[in-house]
């Protein structure tokens, strides 16, 4: 009797300390995702708007998509226990033999350099808070291509977070409108417009991109480092088509690392390996969470404008980024029991929208768990069943 009461105060005791390990990692991840979503932007537009030489948006989405290949490839090598000669033919079979499954990753990775591309642009030519907040849109579109591709279908509640995003959105746009001169004082080679254009663009081909990357997925088996392998070859050969007929005199001249400094390449390194940070924090963030990082991000971007780029927050502005943010937090509540849409479903599809804005590597977070301790994996296991 006694050893069964130890037992069982044992097993309390372990239960009790995993669900405290597993309320640390969520806020750990609450945290990676908060400095991940406002950093790169804020880091973008800091660089790009800094007096003297400027380095060429193109090089920069061209050396992104390298080093996350070279990455891709380090972790197959590992996998295959270093094994140089192992990791040769598994691409050669996974890359070239299989090359129908191969060009598939075509459409995906000329859609994901036009958006790394475009995102230079708008934040070039947007405040920081202002592109943050319009660039939510982009979990409008992926909802709409996942009804219309993935015949996904959606909660009363989530189509009512839509309208509203939407809505903020719009308010954040006429509050822009009303004050463009100030909104780019800042700048004397910045267009509004431009900006607008791109970021909107850019949110249409996030959302398609996502949806159709998560439609292949699932109809092949595949792990998702050859998949980002396969994407970063078509990335490359693409962004080096742009760099040529965007920048190729000015690059033949003055170099392809021009203008790069310190602060260039955490650009860079962000970019390139923000994407598999999310993909191994992700694991431990549920949908409300995510949600939350995200709005939490928005309100970081705002405040850390208006302290580095003198932002000017009103009253327009704050009532469409506070719709924004309410948006944004009911789209990823969880559906009420009895919904059409099964939580998985929901799940996958809130993955697809985070996945397409940051990195195609988030959406195999599953991939990681060769990476991380027993110990750390069956906490997250448990989690799951929990939640």
């Amino acid at each position: 009797m006694t050893e069964g009461n130890q037992s069982k105060a044992a097993e309390e005791r372990a239960a009790k300390g995993q669900s405290e390990a597993n309320r640390k990692l969520k806020y750990i991840s609450l945290a990676v995702l908060v400095v991940q979503n406002a950093s790169l932007i804020l880091s973008i537009r800091y660089v790009r708007t800094l007096p003297g030489d400027r380095f060429f948006t193109t090089s920069a989405v061209v050396m992104a998509e390298i080093l996350k290949v070279l990455t891709c490839l380090l972790i197959i090598l590992q996998q295959k226990r270093f094994s140089v000669k192992d990791t040769f033919f598994f691409l050669l079979d996974a890359i070239v033999l299989q090359y129908k499954d191969t060009l598939k990753l075509a459409v995906p990775s000329l859609i994901y350099t036009l958006q790394n591309n475009l995102q230079y642009v708008a934040i070039s030519n947007l405040p920081a808070a202002t592109f943050q907040v319009t660039y939510q849109l982009k979990i409008l579109t992926t909802a709409l291509f996942s009804v219309l591709m993935l015949r996904k279908s959606l909660s009363k509640v989530q189509w009512v977070s839509l309208l509203l995003l939407f809505a903020g959105v719009a308010i954040v746009q006429v509050q822009q409108e009303g004050n463009k001169e100030a909104s780019v004082a800042d700048g004397s080679n910045q267009n509004y417009t431009v900006g607008l254009v791109a970021v909107v663009i850019s949110c249409m081909s996030s959302g398609f991109a996502g949806v159709y990357f998560e439609k292949i997925l699932k109809g092949s088996s595949a792990s998702v480092w050859v998949r980002n392998v396969q994407l970063g070859i078509f990335g490359m050969a693409l962004g080096m088509l742009g760099l040529w007929w965007n920048d190729g005199a000015a690059i033949a001249e003055r170099g392809f690392l021009f203008g790069y400094t310190d602060m260039v390449w955490c650009v860079i390194f962000n970019q390139a390996f923000g994407g598999l940070l999310v993909a191994v924090v992700v694991k431990y963030a549920d949908n409300i969470l995510k949600g939350f990082a995200t709005s939490f991000s928005i309100i970081v971007s705002t405040v850390m404008s208006i302290y580095l780029f003198g932002f000017h927050v009103d009253l327009l502005f704050t009532a469409g980024a506070g719709l924004v943010i309410g948006a944004v937090y009911m789209y990823s509540l969880p559906k009420a029991p009895g919904g059409s849409l099964s939580p998985s479903s929901h799940s996958s599809s809130s993955a697809s929208s985070s996945a397409s804005s940051a990195s195609p590597m988030a959406a195999g977070s599953g991939e990681m768990d060769a990476f991380l301790p027993k110990s750390i994996m069956k906490t997250t296991n448990l989690s799951a069943r929990v939640t």
